[in-house]
This record gives structure tokens, sequence and C-alpha cells, in this order.
């Protein structure tokens, strides 16, 4: 099983967090998504006037992976808060990037890094964040 830093990951999403395109919320959000092999894929969400369109940081991270032909997670690190300001609340995922994260990370195994500016987290596996989820095997 691939070790990682935690904190690490955490650093990686408040990087990602300074590329957000959010002229609409303010709410910036960064994301970085590790991978099985080891490799962090950073998200930040991206909004758009038409609201519909808009991307959050998390599924920005996945389908940048998914893209490049990477589907196997181990854990996910998000954090998320108005303005430029160092976030000093945590910022959970919402229920769609609950479930695009259902499509390909085991939720009993999958960690979800809830962080927060001064580099701390609460830590969560998927299936607390998604229970009962729907998944291809329910088809």
């Amino acid at each position: 099983m691939l070790e990682y830093n935690k904190r690490e990951l955490v650093e990686k999403a408040l990087e990602a967090r300074k590329f957000s395109y959010s002229p609409y919320s303010n709410f910036r959000v960064g994301a970085a998504l590790l991978a099985e092999d080891g490799q962090i894929i950073k998200g930040c969400n991206i909004e758009n006037a038409a609201f519909s369109p808009t991307n959050c940081a998390e599924r920005t991270a996945v389908f940048k992976a998914v893209s490049e032909g990477i589907t196997e997670f181990k854990a996910i690190a998000i954090v998320g808060g108005p303005g430029d300001e160092e976030p000093s609340e945590i910022a959970a995922p919402c229920g769609v990037c609950r479930q695009v994260l259902r499509e390909f990370c085991d939720p009993e195994k999958f960690i979800v890094l809830l962080g927060k500016g001064d580099k701390t987290w609460k830590e969560y596996t998927l299936e607390e964040l998604l229970p009962l989820g729907f998944a291809g095997k329910n088809l």
C-alpha cells in the first residue's frame, strides 16, 4: 500500500486553490488528488456566468486524471473558502463530487482530507461522506 504525506496533500490543495476562477461566488477551492501510483493531480473550481457549467475543484482533478488514463486513487485533499484569505473552516465536497469520486474509488478505503489554511485537516472515508452510495454494481 502506497504511503503518503497528508500534510503535503493539503499543501498541494492550497496551491491549487490559487488558480481558482471564481468571479461570481468568490469562494475559492483547491483539490489535490492522490493516484495509486503516487502522482498528485491538482484541480480548482472554475465558475461560469451560466452557473450550471461551473466545475468543482474535485471534479476538475478527477477529470484531468481520467483524461490522462489515471483511474485508481487513494486520497484527495480539499481546501476552500472565501476570497484570497487562508480558509479557517473546512469545506466539504458537494454531492455531485462525492458521486464522481464514488465512480472511481473504493468508498471504504478512499480518504478525504478536508483542510484549512493552517494546514490542519479532518479526515473521512468516502463511505462516511456518501453512505449507501450508488455505483455500477447497483445497475
